[in-house]
């Protein structure tokens, strides 16, 4: 027996596996945005095709290209992650209430106070002015002052109202599975940030497997002496070391004893440490103050929130009309009156969500949020982690199978040409 020929056996199957695994971290994290050409029909087409090709990605989009398993599935696990964990927050109501509304209501009193001669002034100028314009500078500051005393009463009430109709204002999970699908590079993330070192043993580990199921593939090539063993066997080696590494990463979820070892998934066990990873970025890029405004007031039920920020508005210049009100009325028409009030508090509606675009606040409330999904994240059961941070991978995992036991296949032709059968 050539031993040379035999232990280049295993050395192969070792080097292949490390490829193999290293090959597929590079299919599961790139490219963030798909690679690749659109060809006419293809959408169309595709949605005859058998459910596995569809999976591809950029196919059911009508392209021929590669986007990462992760990226191309962010939204997904975007949905999984808020089923999972960030739904076990509470309600909206309760999630909206850790965020202290009364310290929202002083912050947009602070910010939109100074801001309310020059808006006031402003829709003046454009629905009345030769009114504004003929008022004494006296009785324009009266208006302003009535206003701004006005101003808190008004905003807290705003608060308690975006509070009370949360639930239908304020939809977490369609806010956290769009932001995921803009922004894929987010779920990379996740998984780089607290996984990067289990990723990379999963390489190495490739390896070994490689080798080690190398050695059985060495004695039936030199058993049998067939030109067909090497690549066939070279097919399962790939399949089953791309499985082995996915089941490293992911199971068991909980320690286990397998022949006497005890045995615990890479991931599951740093679950303590992925939830501080995965809170923070949670709450610094996607459930944000900044998010959560643009969502109220920009998103699918903005229309509402503007309606009801406007109604509570409303009454506001009212009050700050005071008795002078029924005068004004007379004047101006009542119409005139309504339409400048209207005005007033559709411009206002702008101002009231002011806080959630602040940086500084925002990020004081961000450690809010970040404390929050942490612990929720912590106290996940095992099973359900797991679920989280596999939901992007689980439908497309057969691609990671494929693409090793493509790559055993040819490693075992190589190794054919290069020694021949079983040495001989």
């Amino acid at each position: 027996m050539d031993w040379v020929v035999f232990w280049s056996i295993p050395v192969f199957t070792g080097v292949v596996g490390w490829l193999i695994n290293w090959t597929g971290l590079v299919m599961l994290f790139r490219p963030v945005r798909f690679h690749g050409m659109r060809v006419r029909g293809l959408r169309e087409l595709s949605s005859v095709l058998p459910r596995k090709a569809q999976e591809v990605p950029g196919i059911l989009q009508g392209g021929i290209g590669w986007q990462g398993i992760i990226p191309a599935r962010a939204a997904k696990m975007g949905s999984i992650a808020v089923d999972k964990a960030i739904a076990k927050l509470g309600t909206p109501a309760e999630f909206y209430e850790n965020l202290e509304p009364d310290r929202i209501a002083e912050h947009i009193v602070e910010l939109f106070g100074p801001e309310l001669p020059g808006l006031i002034d402003e829709v003046m100028q454009a629905e009345h002015p030769t009114l504004w314009r003929d008022l004494p500078p006296a009785g324009r500051r009266a208006v302003v002052a009535r206003v701004q005393e006005q101003l808190p009463g008004v905003v807290r009430r705003i608060t308690t109202e975006i509070g009370k109709h949360i639930d239908q204002l304020l939809d977490p999970k369609l806010m956290v599975i769009e932001h995921f699908r803009q922004n894929p590079a987010l779920v990379v993330r996740i998984f780089r940030d607290f996984g990067q070192r289990e990723l990379n043993l999963m390489v190495w580990f490739g390896g070994v497997f490689g080798f080690l199921l190398g050695i059985p593939v060495a004695v039936l090539d030199f058993t049998f002496h067939q030109w067909w063993l090497l690549p066939v066997l070279g097919v399962i080696v790939g399949w089953v070391t791309n499985a082995l590494g996915m089941w490293l990463i992911f199971e068991p979820p909980e320690p286990r004893r397998i022949l006497g070892f005890r045995v615990h998934g890479l991931f599951p066990r740093r679950q303590s440490e992925a939830a501080e990873v995965y809170a923070g970025i949670i709450a610094e890029d996607v459930i944000t103050l900044r998010n959560i405004g643009d969502f109220l007031l920009n998103g699918p039920r903005g229309d509402r929130t503007r309606q009801m920020l406007g109604d509570a508005l409303g009454p506001a210049i009212d009050q700050a009309a005071g008795v002078v009100r029924p005068a004004v009325k007379v004047a101006l028409g009542r119409g005139r009156y309504d339409s400048i009030r209207s005005a007033i508090a559709r411009e206002g509606v702008e101002y009231t969500l002011t806080p959630f675009q602040d940086e500084e606040f925002s990020q004081a409330q961000a450690d809010k949020i970040r404390a929050l999904i942490a612990t929720r994240t912590r106290e996940l059961p095992p099973r359900d982690f797991v679920e989280m941070m596999r939901a992007a991978i689980r439908e497309d995992e057969w691609m990671l199978y494929a693409h090793g036991a493509i790559m055993g296949f040819g490693g075992g032709l190589l190794h054919l040409w290069i020694f021949g059968v079983g040495g001989g």
